[in-house]
């Protein structure tokens, strides 16, 4: 009389089954915390390839030490041909500029001092354009790390500043001080030609080289 075989999978489980089982378990949180992280399995690599230096030696019996020195030569090189065809990087300068600017705290930049200045134009608001462009002209300045102005500077004070990188337009910018000033605190409309002046300067100074010495003194 034979017995019944009992329920249930068999004791000895296919090759595929036994995968399937596997690969079930290390699915389980507790296997999957164990494992390395990318990062983890990188810095393994590099660990594992220096050792490997060390143990084995190089091709050509090229000291491991040399290549080292080689690589970071090669990338001081690199660093040093990035400064002198692109200067030292300054970091956003631009958007870090901003305070008070001829007694008025301004956290616009150039440009939307530009654009409100040529607003202002169109509109026939001479006055506006004006005040709004010499503060353009201050402003892209310090963005360029040429000339900076603090609380209490005046814009006649700026245009002595601006004068030194620039000479060959000091007189025009002591004239457009004068013009802001005029319709800053004297009440002066301003007029079409008036405008026309500081917009020039602005042009002319966005596209002049300044006296390096003189802006870095």
């Amino acid at each position: 009389m034979s017995l019944p075989t009992p329920p249930g999978p068999p004791l000895t489980p296919t090759v595929t089954g036994a995968r399937e089982q596997l690969q079930g378990e290390l699915t389980k949180p507790q296997y999957q915390a164990a494992r390395p992280t990318p990062f983890e399995q990188l810095w393994n690599a590099i660990v594992n390839w220096f050792e490997s230096l060390g143990t084995s030696g190089t091709p050509g019996g090229v000291s491991p030490v040399l290549i080292l020195v080689i690589v970071g030569a090669v990338l001081l090189a690199a660093l040093v041909v990035g400064f002198i065809l692109f200067g030292v990087p300054r970091l956003n300068r631009r958007s870090a500029v901003s305070g008070t600017l001829f007694g008025e705290h301004d956290v616009r930049d150039s440009a939307a001092l530009r654009r409100a200045a040529e607003a202002a134009a169109l509109a026939g608001d001479y006055a506006t354009a004006i005040e709004e462009g010499f503060r353009s002209i201050a402003r892209a300045l310090a963005e360029r790390g040429v000339v900076s102005t603090f609380p209490g500077t005046t814009a006649h004070g700026f245009a002595a500043l601006a004068a030194g990188p620039f000479p060959a337009m000091a007189g025009t910018l002591e004239h457009a001080a004068g013009l802001f000033d005029g319709v800053r605190y004297l009440g002066a409309a301003g007029t079409g030609s008036d405008w026309i002046v500081v917009r020039d300067l602005e042009r002319e100074l966005s596209r002049a080289r300044p006296r390096l010495d003189e802006a870095l003194a």
